[in-house]
């Protein structure tokens, strides 16, 4: 996994870009640690100041430093992405492994369940569920909710790699050693998708995040914790742009910017290495 990372850093610029970009935004998210303040807290100091040695992304109308309260946006706002990846991805490998390795029945089952998800309409449902869990609907429950519809896509992806995994001559001689079928799958066939597992945590990374902020800006989230969706539904109530405090608008872009396009910049990389044709063009071969 090391020659891995050493690898994309050294051959490819993207994912050395991604990754500076996402660091980044990782230690100001970190730096939300050391507040002062509680960020929940409104009028803790004073409104509608703009930028300045003293407050260096300013001040909101609500009486909340810019620069404590964004690092907390962004803290809860990629924990809420990894907890969805992470969660979403166990159900895909899940799926993936045993409906590729299984097939049969258990194929057909797997799929036909896969497919019903694929076909859902997911933000319509998710509205309803804020309806329906208004009083409980935090970002560990709204993470839950949307773990549960991101993974289809993924699972039959794991699935056709698995697949060809199963006529392979080392699962063969698994199976005549008498490896069961849950240690297989976890030990002999797992390595071999983890490229994919990666590279589509990012890609969930990145529709988990841009979801929740639809979500949070139309107001069906939480809207008293601090989000990057939160931060701009708030900004957008108080007409930021139009009462001049346009630092509540655009220093919460710039960093949404950086943390997508690193993201993406990551997720690019991953699908690039998995294919060994790119990798060997990169360099040079």
């Amino acid at each position: 996994m090391f020659a891995v990372f050493r690898d994309l850093i050294r051959y490819n610029i993207e994912f050395a870009i991604g990754l500076i970009l996402v660091v980044v935004v990782a230690v100001f998210s970190a730096a939300s640690f050391f507040s002062p303040v509680d960020p929940s807290l409104i009028y803790m100091t004073i409104p509608d100041q703009p930028p300045s040695p003293q407050f260096w992304f300013g001040t909101n109308s609500r009486g909340q430093d810019m620069f404590w309260q964004l690092s907390a946006a962004f803290r809860n706002s990629l924990a809420f992405g990894l907890t969805v990846a992470v969660l979403s991805r166990i159900i895909s490998i899940a799926v993936g492994l045993t409906a590729g390795y299984m097939g049969g029945w258990v194929d057909r089952v797997l799929m036909f369940i896969n497919d019903i998800f694929v076909s859902l309409p997911i933000f319509p449902i998710l509205v309803l569920f804020y309806f329906v869990l208004r009083n409980h609907m935090d970002s560990f429950t709204l993470a839950l909710v949307m773990a549960g519809f991101g993974w289809p896509f993924d699972a039959r992806l794991i699935r056709s790699v698995a697949i060809g995994l199963k006529h392979r001559e080392f699962t063969r001689h698994a199976v005549f050693a008498g490896m069961s079928t849950p240690k297989l799958l976890l030990e002999e066939h797992l390595p071999y998708v983890m490229p994919i597992v990666f590279a589509t945590f990012m890609n969930n990374m990145l529709w988990s995040i841009g979801l929740e902020v639809t979500l949070a800006v139309l107001g069906f989230t939480n809207i008293n914790q601090p989000t990057i969706g939160t931060v701009l539904y708030w900004a957008n109530s108080h007409s930021a742009m139009v009462v001049g405090t346009w630092w509540w608008i655009v220093i919460p872009v710039i960093l949404i910017v950086m943390t997508f396009l690193g993201l993406f910049l990551l997720a690019v990389s991953m699908n690039e290495y998995i294919d060994p044709r790119s990798r060997l063009r990169r360099m040079g071969a």
